[in-house]
């Protein structure tokens, strides 16, 4: 069995290692899957394609988000100080449940905990990821100031994996001995643009910008006074029910589009451009696809300053001042964006499959 510790932080850590269990799956198509993770269980149960088990407690506590694009940093750290008060009898009753699932290796991305259980249970662990939490929990030093056990009580637990296997756009890591750099892992589109945009009832002749704010939303943005309606038509899409209709949008209800037998990187790819906030997941399916990214700043998040700083080697892209972007002014930016320069470097997108053949050679 391979026990995958996954973030329920957003959408772009269990999103990634979805992918990573859809290759170990195809490699080692007897292995069982057990996954410790937070994240929407209709993530996992709309894209894994093997048998899971999934234990929804959650394994870390990430950081609050008040919405996509702010979070709160007190809370944030009052949370994780709480949770890892009790790491050591956590890690304890998760190593006696590996040992009784017949766990061989722990993958993590990137609880801690996952780490500390496998060293208690005496098997091995890799962390597979762009960032570690003592590195995101570092920028809030005086918060810290009232936790000052937290980030020695993760890089201790982190000293305990085999490797971390590091993804590009990387920042942390210092805690271990042992680095391999991967290739990225990113969800590719299965359909043409012109397929998937007439299953969505899409129009094939406008300019699409796909308005993309992970799990947290964006409250506050105004699609009634967009600036971009002559050339572009804005989608967005929900699990709910549709917003009030405004000029030059389009809603996709999510469930209809997988329903379709598509997936969220398929629409990534029927569109020019999207508009969010910098995260691992939405850049890397933009890489893989061939999209363009416009973005907006989202909140005190250490990780992001890498994001900004590296994507233009991979993508096009173009920044909206967070006034621009809730005050519907985005024209100038998804021009800005599409118009810009071909990227310089093209990366290898291929990191699922090489690292499920690593995950095999660990697995013996």
């Amino acid at each position: 069995m391979l026990a995958f510790y996954i973030s329920g932080h957003g959408y772009g850590h269990a999103s990634r290692q979805i992918e990573i269990i859809n290759a170990c799956a195809r490699r080692m198509p007897h292995a069982r899957i057990f996954i410790r993770s937070s994240a929407s269980r209709r993530l996992f149960d709309r894209t894994v394609n093997a048998p899971f088990d999934l234990d929804d407690r959650p394994c870390d506590t990430g950081v609050v988000q008040i919405d996509s694009l702010r979070l709160d940093e007190a809370a944030t750290i009052r949370q994780a100080a709480e949770f890892h008060q009790t790491f050591d009898a956590r890690a304890r009753a998760e190593a006696d449940f590996l040992k009784s699932r017949g766990v061989r290796v722990v993958i993590s991305d990137a609880p801690a905990l996952g780490c500390a259980a496998a060293a208690v249970a005496g098997m091995p662990s890799v962390v597979i990821s762009n960032f570690t939490w003592d590195w995101i929990y570092e920028e809030y030093a005086e918060q810290l100031a009232s936790a000052p056990d937290l980030v020695p009580t993760i890089q201790r637990a982190y000293r305990q994996a085999d490797a971390a296997w590091r993804l590009p756009m990387h920042g942390g890591f210092e805690t271990f001995s042992r680095i391999e750099d991967v290739p990225f892992v990113a969800r590719h589109a299965t359909h043409s643009r012109e397929d998937t945009r007439k299953a969505l009832g899409l129009p094939l002749d406008r300019r699409l910008a796909l308005a993309s704010f992970s799990v947290y939303g964006a409250d506050g943005i105004d699609l009634a006074r967009l600036d971009s309606t002559r050339e572009w038509d804005v989608v967005v899409t929900g699990n709910g029910d549709a917003p009030p209709p405004a000029a030059g949008t389009r809603f996709i209800h999510e469930p209809s589009l997988y329903a379709a037998g598509l997936r969220y990187e398929d629409l990534v790819a029927a569109c020019e451009v999207v508009v969010t906030k910098p995260g691992y997941g939405i850049l890397s399916e933009c890489i893989a696809n061939g999209t363009a990214i416009v973005y907006t700043s989202r909140g005190r998040f250490v990780e992001y300053d890498v994001l900004v700083r590296e994507m233009p080697r991979y993508l096009r892209c173009a920044y909206l001042d967070q006034t621009s972007l809730f005050a519907g002014r985005w024209r100038a930016a998804l021009d800005a964006a599409v118009n810009a320069r071909p990227p310089a470097e093209t990366p290898t997108t291929n990191g699922a499959d090489v690292i499920a053949e690593m995950i095999s050679a660990a697995v013996g």
